[in-house]
């Protein structure tokens, strides 16, 4: 297999390091692992081990602990490794089950290797062994910015273009216009504006205007006081009150009713509202990010949408392609994909450059939402597994 960051392939050029490394089953161990192109050091003692850890570095994928049988060698092979703050996988030669480790302060030895054993075994713990390390090394500001940026990795045009208009509009408080297809990583844009922007340290609320009846949007925008409605028992904060000094995410702004247009269309000029019930003013320090799947100027020959709505929002349009349009970009959304399910410590998985040639043919009428399940469902397929061409669904082939 040859090597492939951007698609998560199995590393070659990385290294393994044996322990012992002078028995049979030793030299076996080190020409198979030898010709699935991972170096092998082998480590005769304790003092080796240490050395060989200290120059690889991340180069070090796993340390095997070979087929010795001394009882000192491996408790000072494990003394070696438990002092070690970051430590790579470690796997044993032997049973099934792993044996007892020798020293206080355990080492967590992550799987076996029983002999003779098989290619697609050992090609399977190693890439388990990657992402033991992935996941070990990742801080917790990696692990967000994945979440957050995960939709717009790519060098394709459009991606770039789209990253220029985040950095320009950001620090702004300029009203923002999201449009795009439906999974085409509209919250994903917005979230980002608002990691970037001077608002970064205050909420940020999304609201999804078609998911909610058009006579409970008033109350979940603006809140309601105590008996304005049956049913309102207590008074209640809308999402503008929660999102004061912060960004409000106006999702499927298209699907909003025209009587609701009105009245959102007077808290964004006068920067004010009342709860429902009440005639108490609340002043509000709001951004709003809106974004629609819809034609909106379309809407508006229609009489679905106001225009003059429409022009208080359309302030900085930024509009996302299709992933059928940049198709560049699905090797390293697949990558920060299944970062992203490694991260959550979800499982993972590798495609072969084959696998991912092949999905970049498919059309994607689902866009990155649907790429994102395409490769949790082959998570739970194959397992710490390598995915190739006829591994996909036959719809992707």
């Amino acid at each position: 297999m040859s090597q492939d960051k951007e698609t998560k392939a199995i590393s070659k050029n990385s290294c393994v390091i044996l322990t012992g490394g002078h028995s049979e089953d030793d030299v076996y161990l080190k020409n198979i692992i030898e010709f699935i192109d991972y170096s092998v050091k082998i480590a005769a003692d304790a003092e080796a081990l240490e050395r060989y850890l200290d120059e690889l570095g991340e180069a070090c994928v796993a340390v095997i602990l070979g087929a010795e049988r001394k009882s000192d060698l491996s408790a000072a092979l494990l003394q070696t490794l438990s002092e070690r703050e970051n430590r790579p996988a470690i796997f044993q030669v032997g049973p099934d089950k792993p044996r007892k480790n020798i020293i206080t302060g355990t080492v967590n030895i992550i799987g076996s290797i029983a002999l003779p054993t098989r290619h697609d075994i050992l090609t399977t713990l190693l890439h388990k062994a990657e992402v033991h390390n992935e996941i070990s090394s990742a801080s917790g500001e990696d692990m967000r910015s994945l979440e957050l940026f995960r939709s717009l990795s790519g060098n394709s045009r459009s991606t770039r273009r789209i990253a220029r208009m985040i950095a320009q509009v950001a620090d702004t408080d300029a009203t923002v216009l999201l449009l795009g297809e439906s999974g085409t990583g509209k919250e994903v844009v917005a979230r980002k504006l608002h990691y970037h922007s001077l608002r970064r340290g205050k909420p940020f609320v999304p609201v999804n205007c078609g998911a909610i009846p058009a006579d409970l949007l008033e109350s979940e925008l603006f809140g309601h006081e105590k008996g304005a409605f049956t049913g309102a028992i207590s008074a209640r904060q809308g999402r503008f009150e929660m999102a004061e000094g912060g960004t409000l995410f106006l999702d499927e702004i298209g699907d909003m009713s025209m009587p609701m247009q009105v009245k959102l269309l007077r808290v964004l000029q006068e920067r004010s509202f009342e709860r429902v019930g009440s005639n108490k003013t609340i002043k509000c320090n709001v951004r709003i990010i809106a974004a629609t799947h819809r034609n909106l100027e379309k809407a508006i020959t229609e009489d679905l949408f106001r225009e003059d709505l429409f022009y208080r929002l359309n302030v900085f349009p930024i509009e996302l392609a299709p992933l059928r349009e940049r198709i560049e970009d699905i090797p390293l959304l697949t990558t920060d994909l299944i970062s992203r399910i490694e991260n959550e410590k979800r499982g993972s998985v590798r495609l072969t450059p084959a696998a991912v040639t092949a999905l970049s043919h498919y059309g994607w009428p689902g866009n990155v939402r649907e790429l994102a399940n395409l490769i949790e469902r082959l998570t739970i397929l194959y397992p710490y597994g390598v995915v190739d061409v006829k591994d996909l669904p036959e719809k992707f082939r």
